[in-house]
């Protein structure tokens, strides 16, 4: 059992670090991206953007006809990957 004090120690310590990571800012260049993006695809207001369990998530966006949404999008192709109406 004493070798499994340190691991499950170390266990918890990264599983808190996981989480302080989540929802994250998006550096500025990348939020910039991101925007054009959501503009492109006819949203055209949001409440938040941030990073959010290795996914930019879109809080609370609005399209071109009125409709509310989260999106989830890839971080590396900012291709929107999942789209739940609100």
């Amino acid at each position: 059992m004493r070798r499994a004090t340190p691991l499950l120690a170390l266990t918890l310590l990264l599983g808190l670090a996981a989480a302080a990571r989540a929802d994250a800012k998006l550096p500025p260049d990348q939020l910039a991206k991101v925007e054009a993006v959501l503009r492109q695809q006819g949203i055209t207001e949001w409440k938040e953007i941030e990073l959010d369990d290795g996914m930019i998530a879109v809080d609370d966006a609005m399209d071109a006809n009125g409709r509310h949404v989260d999106l989830k999008l890839d971080p590396n192709t900012l291709a929107v990957v999942k789209r739940e109406a609100e």
